[in-house]
């Protein structure tokens, strides 16, 4: 009688400290997870400068946080033509590459239809991860033509640009990034760098040689 006794005591104890525990986490909120964020970006002001005297049949306006630098095909070993180069972005940890070719009809490579062809094939390349990509039609004061391209998704280059005048010059233009794509983190960048590539291209213009 004794041994039932204290086992019906032992289950009362073990009942209520059942129900005080069930009652406390009642009480006690949810755990929720947070919302993965990305660290603050501080942009800096907008303001531009220009390239002149390069020895290119080009000139343009960049932004005052960006530096000009010669383009390498390879470290040490310079690219196919001393018009080419980069628009650094150290801010942003971004690029922007510049490559110029002379239009020539004579040459299979180099006429107006490949290099539009070309340029074209190296936009498209990305539409495996791309979510679309977009053109809109350039033409400028400075008579200027060209196509804009807007990448979306986690492409690898999220812009891209040609400028002609159809029968001497051609320049491409392509924005990347120095770390894997992830469109939701560079939004906010690319956002504030696209302003300064159309500045770019409405502030480009073609030198007489």
């Amino acid at each position: 009688m004794k041994f039932r006794s204290r086992l019906r005591g032992l289950s009362s104890v073990i009942f209520c400290v059942i129900i005080c525990l069930f009652h406390c986490g009642c009480d006690e909120q949810a755990y929720t997870p947070k919302p993965k964020a990305y660290p603050r970006i501080e942009l800096p002001e907008k303001a531009y400068q220009r390239i002149e005297d390069t020895g290119c049949p080009f000139s343009f306006e960049y932004p005052q946080y960006g530096k000009i630098a010669k383009d390498y095909q390879f470290p040490g070993e310079e690219s196919e033509n001393p018009c080419w180069m980069n628009i650094d972005l150290p801010y942003f940890k971004g690029r922007i590459y510049l490559s110029y070719k002379e239009v020539d009809e004579t040459d299979a490579k180099n006429n107006f239809a490949r290099l539009v062809e070309d340029s074209y094939k190296m936009t498209t390349k990305h539409v495996v991860k791309a979510d679309y990509i977009d053109d809109k039609p350039i033409v400028t004061a400075n008579g200027v033509h060209g196509l804009l391209y807007d990448v979306g998704g986690n492409a690898a280059s999220p812009t891209q640009f040609f400028l002609t005048d159809t029968s001497k010059h051609f320049l491409r233009g392509a924005l990347y990034f120095d770390h894997t794509p992830n469109r939701d983190s560079l939004d906010l960048v690319i956002d504030f760098l696209r302003p300064d590539i159309v500045h770019f291209l409405e502030s480009f213009s073609w030198l007489e040689q």
